[in-house]
């Protein structure tokens, strides 16, 4: 068939040079290469049509593939199951009660003790617990940091609480107190005076409740002395109750 054609296509290519005087050989290249054009167009219109389906094909991949990526996801996020019927325990956080108790931290020294090898270095706290009820107390101890030494410090003066009787916002009667080289003076005040005193002396007085009194110092004004003499005052004042029993009176009487 093939023989047949290209001797057809002589034929005709001799019939057409003699109408355009041209050689047959020369009108031959011709249909050879109007043929080959036509066969490289439909081989692009192949080869865009190829592209074009391969373009879908992947498209349609990757829209499968995000589909389960997110169904995976989805899957991960809901809770598991334990069992049937089983109620999942919900945890809930209850807030921790305040603690009444106030602690104030006075001072911080850094102290050192000789030792054979040299010198060691620790940290003193003086700390002030009260509730403002009545009740307050001094603590004092060391430590080689300074947070574990507020701690014990803190613990030092919840040991060493004391009973403070406080009349109409004030102390009942006044009173003189010394520790060590330290002095504190003690006076009832009137409503509306506040706190006349500075320094730990006031700040026992705060933590013990009272609202209105006048407080000098009369000794060492250091830290310690001054809170531990405030604290020796306070112990010895006596209730209006007591004075009452003991002069057999009730207390309007004791107080008219």
């Amino acid at each position: 068939m093939q023989f047949k054609s290209i001797c057809y296509r002589i034929n005709l290519s001799e019939k057409l040079s003699r109408i355009f005087y041209l050689e047959p050989w020369a009108l031959f290249d011709v249909f050879v290469f109007i043929k080959l054009t036509n066969m490289k167009g439909k081989l692009m219109e192949n080869e865009e049509k190829l592209t074009d389906e391969v373009v879908e094909e992947v498209a349609v991949q990757e829209t499968s593939e995000e589909s389960a990526v997110s169904t995976d996801v989805v899957e991960e996020e809901k809770p598991r199951k334990r069992g049937r019927g089983r109620k999942q325990k919900i945890e809930t956080t209850e807030e921790k009660p305040q603690s009444e108790w106030i602690e104030r931290v006075v001072q911080i020294s850094r102290v050192t003790k000789v030792v054979k090898g040299g010198k060691k270095l620790s940290f003193r706290a003086i700390v002030i617990v009260g509730n403002q009820k009545g009740q307050v107390g001094v603590g004092c101890a060391k430590a080689a940091e300074v947070i574990i030494a507020i701690q014990k410090a803190i613990a030092d003066g919840r040991k060493n609480l004391i009973n403070v009787p406080i009349f109409k916002t004030t102390i009942p009667h006044p009173v003189t107190g010394r520790s060590g080289a330290g002095a504190v003076m003690l006076r009832p005040a009137s409503q509306g005076t506040g706190i006349i005193a500075g320094g730990a002396v006031r700040l026992v007085l705060e933590l013990a409740g009272i609202e209105n009194i006048l407080a000098k110092s009369l000794g060492s004004k250091a830290p310690l002395n001054a809170a531990n003499a405030t604290l020796e005052a306070l112990k010895s004042l006596t209730p209006f109750s007591e004075v009452a029993k003991k002069r057999g009176l009730t207390m309007a009487e004791l107080l008219n």
